[in-house]
């Protein structure tokens, strides 16, 4: 438990949510984390970068609502569906209406900590 926020990321259940303190603050909620030989690095993170209309031009693209926080990867929402297999390509997918929370629970300098393993994986 730590004093400001944390985005949590749990691989395994494919969930997030936000703690501040003991408060959970947002979530949690559904995600799709990367696919075989794309995993979602784990870890301690920062967000060091938010772009509320990103366009991938590394994978051709839409990015809505993007918050990186470990080299190219980054949360941000998807128009499919974060149920639909087999995977991103390491970021963190999210349903549209879930992005847009959460890009107003986290800022620049929040950390993130991903832990455990996607299924499959």
């Amino acid at each position: 438990v730590r004093a400001g926020r944390v985005a949590c990321v749990d691989l395994r259940r494919q969930l997030v949510w936000v703690q501040k303190g003991k408060r959970v603050v947002f979530g949690p909620v559904p995600v799709r984390t990367g696919k075989a030989g794309y995993r979602t690095r784990t870890g301690w993170f920062k967000v060091y970068w938010k772009h509320k209309n990103h366009w991938s031009t590394l994978y051709n693209t839409p990015m809505p609502y993007s918050q990186f926080f470990s080299g190219g990867q980054a949360f941000h929402a998807i128009y499919g569906s974060v149920y639909s297999p087999p995977g991103s390509r390491g970021c963190v997918n999210m349903r549209l209406a879930d992005a847009r929370t959460l890009w107003s629970r986290l800022y620049t300098g929040d950390r993130v900590y991903v832990w455990g393993r996607k299924p499959g994986t």
